[in-house]
């Protein structure tokens, strides 16, 4: 719940600590933030009320359905086993999934730490609705990566980062000095057959040495480890999937329909991603 949390967070106007009230969170300088009443607040400063950004409506009920369905379960079992592994022993701070999406990630950390609380942050309202509710010791904040991420300094022990932007700057900031980043990338070979079958948005060929220039004056890579599964979809989950990612900006759905039509049901497609730990310098 966002109460368990809002010790972590912070104004982001003035920086200054946050408190919770009766359907609001303030700061002591007066500024106020509504608690949405499906339990999320928007810390995003300048956003025009009603505006929405990040993920649409449709993105994110097709990605809680294509996850739901346990596709990527394995994936998610990786980043939490990899959580635990790098948190359990580390000093008290909470765990911070920034591009959390659903928090279907998240959920699987805070179940393999007992003793954390987490904080699932995103740019997309409809995202932030469904996180709210991801776990008992979950809170849900709206936000945007590329700017001052509302937390304070050093209050993560953990931060995660699964197909999502990430902002160096910020993260080391919000990160103590003995935590780590977790960070979940595509390599060129995921779901290949169907990005060429249906003529998707493909990875870029330089996205780990991109991501290392981003890093590697804030952060040390720790270890990397690379994950491939195979999973067998049926055409309702290619559809998902498909509109659940970066190709639902560029494809139009009645094109798409009639590419997954010629596909065999179901069709086999490879996962392939880098899970990446670094520590901060």
């Amino acid at each position: 719940m966002l109460s368990d949390v809002i010790e972590y967070l912070i104004c982001p106007k003035c920086g200054s600590g946050l408190t919770m009230g009766d359907g609001v969170v303030s700061c002591g300088d007066g500024h106020s933030y509504d608690v949405a009443r499906q339990g999320y607040v928007n810390l995003m400063p300048g956003t025009p009320k009603g505006s929405a950004l990040g993920d649409t409506a449709a993105m994110v009920d097709a990605r809680a359905e294509f996850l739901r369905r346990g596709h990527y379960s394995a994936l998610a079992r990786s980043v939490s086993d990899e959580a635990a592994r790098t948190a359990h022993d580390m000093p008290d701070g909470c765990v911070v999934d920034v591009g959390a999406g659903t928090g279907y990630y998240l959920t699987e950390i805070l179940d393999s730490l007992p003793e954390r609380f987490g904080l699932a942050l995103d740019a997309s309202k409809y995202s932030a609705r469904r996180a709210a509710r991801c776990h008992e010791r979950a809170g849900a904040v709206v936000c945007d990566a590329w700017q001052m991420l509302p937390i304070r300094s050093g209050a993560a022990t953990l931060v995660v980062n699964v197909f999502a932007p990430r902002n160096a700057v910020e993260v080391h900031r919000i990160l103590g000095p003995e935590g780590h980043l977790v960070v979940v990338t595509p390599t060129t070979d995921h779901l290949g057959s169907l990005v060429n079958a249906l003529d998707l948005v493909t990875v870029d060929e330089l996205k780990e040495e991109r991501l290392e220039e981003k890093l590697g004056g804030r952060f040390r890579l720790v270890r990397r480890t690379p994950i491939e599964f195979l999973m067998s979809l049926g055409h309702p989950d290619v559809e998902a999937l498909v509109a659940m990612g970066p190709s639902a900006w560029h494809t139009d759905r009645g094109e798409i329909r009639s590419r997954i039509a010629a596909l065999p049901d179901p069709v086999e497609g490879t996962a392939s991603v880098a899970l990446s730990v670094y520590e901060p310098h």
